[in-house]
């Protein structure tokens, strides 16, 4: 049995289609952001998040295997939110004179 494939899904219509923790809705994507840009351990992650760090190191193994797309979905992501925020303006910072 492959390793990773046991501990990471891809299914339409769940997150997104994007591969996540099996059995779980946390994202290959989510845990590539809290290890490598936020600098949470493997093992902070886990107890968080109710993971084994099998599915951790097994969700970081998934992305240097598929870095390119993930990092492409997490740029994606960004300049939407970013877009998003352009649009919507902040009611709290228009009422602080920001």
């Amino acid at each position: 049995m492959d390793t990773i494939a046991s501990h990471i899904d891809v299914t339409p219509g769940v997150a997104g289609g994007k591969p996540r923790i099996a059995g779980h809705r946390i994202t290959v994507q989510n845990i590539v952001i809290w290890h490598e840009r936020l600098g949470l351990g493997a093992d902070e992650i886990a107890t968080e998040y109710g993971l084994s760090l099998g599915d951790i190191y097994a969700a970081l193994a998934y992305y240097f295997d598929h870095r390119e797309e993930i990092d492409r979905a997490i740029r994606e992501d960004e300049e939407f939110i970013a877009e998003l925020r352009r649009r919507t303006p902040s009611i709290l910072s228009d009422k602080l004179g920001r």
